[in-house]
């Protein structure tokens, strides 16, 4: 895999913006592979698609690419939040692929976040834009990336270093399962997990997952039965192969 941006690529527009979108979806859909099939490459759709930018011809997997100099932080600015609730039931709700860049240089990380990682616990509501805005009461969202589990973000290449192949789909391969869940019982398998790994430990007790009670009734406001809850999504995960559960309360991170 090759890091650096096509020199012919670099003069076909003035505009930083649609230079940028020019560099980045070529260098994606030359040097990048599906993470869910593993083939060599991504083909581009059609210019102003809505919604993704590349597809896989292989396995018909969909990507959305969003490209900036600086690392993406703990939210990511998307498009219309009605329209992103809408795409969370859809099949064809895409991947997202977040790159990052130096024009000298290229690629400095590409990080991927699953589509059964997006639950409407991470899309946040952006006020509406003013009166005096061309699109006046437009509202927009943000994926909040801080409340995606790691094991929801895949890195290709991480700080110029690139993955390894099998790694990358190994780890996409892992979560899988979620994507037979509905989206009621991936937003609860999905913020539990993040507690689990909030601990920071491979094994845990379930006393230590109780302590996000309060986190976990804050997400979920009208249910009583946060506990309850708890162990249930940590049954999933052990039965999913996610966790191993050692007796008397304590699981391990597989």
């Amino acid at each position: 895999m090759k890091l650096g941006f096509e020199e012919s690529r670099q003069a076909a527009y003035d505009s930083g913006s649609q230079k940028a979108r020019v560099l980045t979806e070529a260098w994606a859909s030359t040097q990048a592979f599906c993470p869910n099939c593993g083939a060599e490459r991504l083909s581009k759709f059609q210019n102003n698609r809505p919604v993704a930018d590349l597809y896989c011809a292989n396995c018909n997997e969909e990507f959305e690419l969003k490209s900036q100099k600086a690392k993406f932080g703990p939210r990511v600015l998307d498009g219309a939040y009605r329209t992103m609730r809408e795409r969370l039931a859809a099949q064809n709700n895409p991947n997202l692929m977040l790159l990052n860049y130096s024009p000298a240089t290229g690629v400095d990380n590409l990080l991927v976040v699953p589509k059964h990682f997006f639950v409407t616990e991470i899309i946040e509501e952006r006020k509406p834009l003013g009166e005096s805005a061309r699109r006046a009461g437009w509202i927009g969202c943000n994926i909040l990336l801080s409340r995606v589990p790691d094991a929801g973000k895949i890195y290709v290449v991480r700080d110029r270093i690139v993955l390894d192949r099998q790694s990358v789909l190994d780890q996409w391969r892992k979560t899988l399962f979620l994507r037979e869940e509905s989206a009621a019982s991936r937003g609860w398998l999905l913020n539990v997990l993040k507690c689990v790994e909030d601990m920071g430990a491979r094994e845990f007790d379930l006393d230590e997952v109780y302590a996000f009670e309060t986190r976990l009734s804050g997400l979920y406001p009208m249910n009583r039965h946060v506990r309850q809850k708890i162990r249930q999504q940590l049954q999933v995960l052990r039965d999913r192969g996610y966790l191993e559960f050692l007796g008397r309360g304590r699981y391990r991170l597989v």
